[in-house]
């Protein structure tokens, strides 16, 4: 078996959807002798801010020294993106070599369980000393939850999202999340959390640690990320976006709880260093163009607080899944566009299509233009800008994969 034939194989499990359990992912790991029970893991859930946050302490704990596994998701450039080690992708003969072995257990599992188990066998294999553990969906019936004791459990922003499986109510939302949280092990909580889901996190761990932002000073945030005073030690992001200073306070207190030696300049460096792509990344200087994931309501308050710094000169293109809050999504940005272009996300059969799109961004924006493919997407931008605007593309990480290539080749040149 080959890269391209792992992957063909890899992608086929797509037919079997989210099934949430962990029955599914105990019989394949006990087939392939409990990997995860091996290793050790800091593992983390929430909404949004996880992947952010699990680069960030990627950056930490390699800078540290520490042989350090990342698993995340969902990739935007290459599929590889899911698991590293050391910021490096794992091989592509590594990932067919990997894929073979966990097909050959017979388990009939769904793509996640899949990509989790093989991951956990490479970790093993590179004798990772930790693994910074992502979680899917949810928290207690993901993949990942199959790890036994964290050696600290975080909890990033919570948010409605995937309510058809998670639940419609804040605090049901957040009791799946606090699913991975263990007896034992300590927890974080990102410090903005809503009420409801905070009282949740407490119920599950009264000692549940939460960044005091009384500590905290924003010195400055714009296009070159974040400067930020916290328990008086000064910070940078790369990172764009005021919501990147509280996931950063997260990760800080985090590394703390989770007990492994690392010295405050190491923390400093790493979440310098830190980047992560379509997390409002800047893809242009002149013009400013940006690219983001974001898709659901706190999504959209991250990225609308920073286009309010532009309101009123914004072109957007948007591309969103029909499963999401579309409407309660571009009610919160639209109001600083003055011009959006809407797209179908051709490369996933949950997007809603540009002409549904255009329908509800009408409300909220008076010039909206519907566009065949991200070509003429971008073209359109360009000329509603002038060339000259800013320009935001965001609404889904999956429109994010697919246009990202395009637009760094038009604006990055």
């Amino acid at each position: 078996m080959n890269y391209e034939e792992a992957l063909s194989y890899i992608h086929s499990l797509l037919v079997f959807g989210s099934q949430p359990g962990l029955e599914r992912i105990t019989e394949l790991l006990e087939k392939l002798g409990n990997p995860q029970d091996k290793l050790r893991f800091i593992h983390v859930a929430g909404t949004n801010g996880k992947g952010s946050s699990c680069t960030m302490l990627s950056e930490i704990y390699k800078q540290s020294g520490y042989k350090t596994g990342l698993y995340t998701s969902p990739y935007i450039i290459d599929f590889r993106e899911r698991m590293q080690i050391n910021g490096e992708y794992i091989p592509k003969s590594t990932l067919a070599r990997l894929t073979k072995q966990v097909k050959e257990t017979g388990v009939v599992v769904t793509e996640f369980e899949f990509i989790t188990a093989l991951a956990m066998l490479w970790f093993l294999e590179e004798n990772c000393d930790l693994v910074i553990l992502e979680v899917g969906l949810g928290g207690r019936f993901d993949a990942t939850n199959i790890i036994k004791a964290p050696l600290c459990s975080v909890i990033m922003k919570i948010d409605y999202d995937h309510t058809a499986l998670l639940g419609d109510t804040m605090s049901q939302i957040t009791a799946e999340k606090c699913g991975i949280i263990k007896s034992g092990a300590p927890t974080v909580s990102y410090p903005l959390q809503d009420q409801d889901a905070f009282q949740v996190i407490l119920e599950h761990n009264p000692n549940t640690v939460v960044p005091n932002t009384a500590n905290l000073q924003i010195l400055s945030s714009n296009i070159n990320g974040n400067r930020f005073i916290y328990n008086s030690k000064e910070y940078q992001t790369r990172l764009i976006g005021s919501h990147q200073v509280y996931n950063a306070i997260t990760v800080i207190e985090t590394v703390k709880s989770a007990g492994l030696n690392v010295s405050q300049d190491d923390i400093c460096y790493g979440i310098q260093k830190a980047s992560i792509p379509a997390r409002l990344e800047l893809i242009s200087k002149e013009p400013l163009v940006f690219l983001d994931g974001a898709h659901n309501p706190n999504g959209a308050e991250a990225i609308s607080s920073f286009m309010q710094n532009y309101s009123g000169q914004i072109t957007a293109v948007i591309g969103m899944m029909k499963d999401k809050n579309c409407d309660g999504f571009l009610a919160k940005v639209l109001q600083y566009c003055k011009s959006v272009i809407t797209v179908t996300v051709k490369e996933n059969p949950r997007t809603i299509s540009a002409e549904e799109l255009s329908k509800l961004a009408k409300k909220y924006c008076s010039d909206v233009t519907v566009a065949e493919d991200y070509s003429q997407a971008l073209n359109i931008a360009y000329t509603k800008s002038n060339g000259k605007e800013p320009l935001f593309v965001f609404g889904s990480l999956y429109l994010s994969g697919a246009i990202r290539e395009e637009l760094i080749s038009k604006y990055n040149k």
